[in-house]
C-alpha cells in the first residue's frame, strides 16, 4: 500500500442474524441514519470518515475512509476486517432473542472481533477519496 488512506465498504449489521450476545437487528431498525463517526474498537477519536451509510436488503451498509495509516494498513492486509456499531435502543421486543426494532445509531467502528460475525469489510482500495468503491452486488466498475 502506497498511501495512508484506505476506502472500504462492508456491513456494520446484518439483518435477522443473531449476534454473539443473542440480539437480532431487524430490517428498518436504523431508519435513515445521520452522520456518525468512524472509530477503532468503539473508542477514542475518529480514525476516518463514514462517507455513506444506509440500510439495504442485507443490512446496514457502510462506505468509509480510513485516515489512520496503521489501521489502514491492517485493513488492506486483511488483518482487520470486522465492523460494528454503537447504538441506543429505542424499541425492542423480547422473545427467544432480543429483537432490535428501532435504534439510534451513535457510531460505526472497525473492530478486531465483531459482535455480529457477518459484519465485515468486504471490499477495500487504497486511493483517492474521489474514486468509487465497487462492492459485491454493485454493477458500477471500480474507478482508477
Amino acid at each position: 500500500m502506497t498511501g495512508a488512506r484506505v476506502r472500504f465498504a462492508g456491513y456494520a449489521a446484518v439483518f435477522d442474524a443473531p449476534d454473539r450476545g443473542g440480539d437480532v437487528v431487524r430490517r428498518g431498525a436504523f431508519g435513515v441514519p445521520g452522520p456518525v463517526p468512524l472509530l477503532w474498537q468503539h473508542r477514542g477519536r475518529p480514525v476516518g470518515q463514514v462517507e455513506a451509510i444506509g440500510e439495504d436488503a442485507r443490512g446496514l451498509r457502510v462506505v468509509g475512509r480510513i485516515d489512520d495509516a496503521r489501521l489502514a494498513g491492517l485493513v488492506a492486509s486483511g488483518a482487520i476486517e470486522g465492523l460494528s456499531f454503537g447504538y441506543r435502543v429505542r424499541r425492542s421486543a423480547q422473545g427467544a432473542r432480543r429483537e432490535l426494532q428501532a435504534v439510534e445509531l451513535v457510531e460505526v467502528s472497525l473492530v478486531a472481533q465483531p459482535m455480529q460475525p457477518l459484519a465485515r469489510v468486504h471490499a477495500w482500495e487504497a486511493g483517492d477519496p474521489t474514486e468509487t468503491v465497487a462492492v459485491a452486488g454493485d454493477s458500477a466498475p471500480k474507478a482508477g
